[in-house]
């Protein structure tokens, strides 16, 4: 392993600053070889047959969103929007939590990352990454912008971020539970305890460019982006298991990034230099380009292995549905470095509608882009959760509302005018269940869907023919090269005519009740389905 390389850092740029004083080893900015082998060294993985690093996240195999609190002091307050989300901590409090954590950290090793959040230099974000864990390192450097050695000596971070899986401070002082995951804008700085998922690192920095970037008019996006060979620009919306990293990873299109960007006056700019890819029922057949990334400086997270083979089995969810690889950008063949791009032509919300109801793609107007937006649509299905037993409707504004920080508006008004300025074309397109709900349907095919986004990316159904949707009001295409017709209009996959238009209706139910909560034009709220 390489010394420790504390002499680079001057005590002004190092952990001093934010008031760790510090007795153990630090290692900075150590490789993936080197990462590798300390993880393994110190028991806290294993080798996958080729290469990757496995880890397991224990009690914890995803985002704890109700543990999270941003600190209400007088340099965000006026900013923030309270409430479920964005929950409120005193300074007092923090600075309790924070000083067991710097006490319980002072006398372990601790890994420190240099990096960069933002691939374009005008809206960067210098942040540094302190763990407890080798992997946790590994899986940072992946995710993030890597500088290189010139700029890591001299590194002064914006933001940083500790993380201590094992520190108890969050229930001994009166936290919600064991996991905790703490916001200080005015210390610019992030404290992770009480869980090993290392999600959290990255959905951390993700809060805080949302945070930043509409402050100063650049729009802060949950979405993946590619770009095509003539240069058009795509973005994906979407929650989590909807496609947004499989449907990006085009062998036709270059990634620009899986997850997280921003769309500021010059274009579209990724905020990581990595992807956090599902790994549930991966398929090299599918998608080749996220399978072969799995491979030496890969970090998967909970995925059951071969005991004989060390071979991943992708379809095992004994641990969780929430297996995942963490990767660098790079390990995709034909990912664009930087990763940034002009402004988008298309923009597809994905939804992964468990009840079978909406088209598997449609257009939108600008008012059903704003409404759609704003609702965030997804379903779970029924085995992915303790008690869920049927669908059940997932509704995250800005198809992200963990991750917001400012008024839901903010971001829907940014979004309204870059699409009006660009002219961008707004698509749904739903990755989820046709001829009925999960459990009487079947999920759509990939092959089909993929098909239905290349048709919509480049033309081929802008002069075909549309139909209005009775209730949610989208036009489906009648026609599409390589999907059956009869796949395109959800009811005529339905056995049974008024079941679906009984489905149709609940859901459409349940959206207007969601969007109540909104204060927002008459023409956008008029865009919505009619129950």
């Amino acid at each position: 392993m390489s010394t420790p390389l504390t002499s680079t850092h001057p005590g002004r740029y190092g952990l001093d600053a934010i008031g760790l004083h510090h007795d153990g080893k630090e290692y900075w900015n150590l490789r993936p070889a080197e990462l590798v082998s300390a993880a393994l060294r110190r028991g806290e993985a294993t080798l996958s047959d080729r290469g990757a690093l496995v880890a397991r996240t224990g009690k914890r195999t995803g985002r704890s969103p109700r543990d999270k609190y941003v600190v209400r002091e007088p340099s965000s307050e006026k900013n923030v929007h309270w409430g479920d989300v964005n929950v409120a901590i005193e300074p007092g409090n923090f600075e309790a939590i924070k000083k067991c954590m710097f006490g319980r950290a002072a006398g372990h090793d601790l890994y420190i990352q240099d990096l960069y959040a933002g691939a374009e230099p005008e809206n960067r974000l210098r942040v540094r990454m302190v763990t407890e864990r080798a992997w946790h390192s590994l899986f940072v450097r992946n995710l993030f912008i890597r500088p290189d050695g010139e700029e890591t000596a001299n590194h002064p971070p914006d933001f940083t971020v500790v993380d201590v899986p094992e520190c108890p401070c969050g229930t001994e002082l009166g936290m919600r539970s064991e996991a905790y995951i703490l916001v200080h804008f005015a210390q610019r700085l992030v404290l992770i305890g009480g869980t090993h998922y290392a999600g959290e690192m990255k959905k951390a920095i993700f809060t805080i460019m949302n945070y930043l970037l509409p402050l100063k008019g650049v729009m802060s996006m949950h979405c993946s982006a590619n770009v095509g060979k003539g240069g058009d620009v795509a973005l994906f919306f979407g929650l989590s298991g909807t496609g947004k990293t499989t449907l990006s990873a085009d062998p036709q299109r270059g990634l620009i990034g899986d997850d997280e960007h921003g769309w500021s006056d010059r274009g579209v700019f990724n905020f990581e230099g990595g992807c956090y890819a599902k790994c549930i029922n991966l398929s090299e057949k599918y998608e080749p380009q996220i399978y072969n990334a799995i491979r030496f400086g890969s970090v998967l997270e909970n995925v059951v292995l071969d005991p004989v083979t060390q071979a991943p089995i992708y379809e095992d969810a004994s641990l969780t549905e929430n297996t995942r690889c963490a990767y660098p950008l790079n390990y995709i063949d034909n990912a664009i470095e930087p990763s940034v791009a002009g402004h988008p032509q298309n923009i597809v919300f994905l939804t992964c509608d468990a009840f079978g109801v909406l088209p598997p793609v449609s257009r939108l107007t600008p008012e059903q882009a704003m409404y759609h937006f704003l609702s965030g649509y997804t379903a779970k299905v029924a085995g992915t959760e303790a008690g869920v037993t049927e669908p059940q409707t997932t509704f995250s504004t800005c198809f992200g509302a963990p991750f917001m920080v400012l008024n839901p508006a903010v971001y829907a008004d940014l979004l309204g005018k870059k699409i009006a300025k660009h002219k961008s074309r707004v698509w749904l397109v739903n990755t989820g269940w046709s001829g009925g709900p999960y459990g009487v349907g079947s999920r759509m095919k990939l092959p089909y869907t993929r098909a239905m986004i290349t048709a919509a990316l480049g033309g081929q159904i802008d002069e075909a023919a549309y139909e209005p949707h009775p209730i949610f009001g989208v036009s489906m295409p009648k026609t599409c090269p390589g999907v059956p017709a009869e796949v395109l209009n959800p009811r005529s996959t339905w056995k049974d005519a008024a079941a679906y238009d009984a489905k149709a209706k609940d859901l459409a139910g349940r959206f207007a009740k969601n969007f109540e909560k909104f204060t927002t034009s008459p023409a956008i709220k008029a865009a919505g389905p009619k129950a």
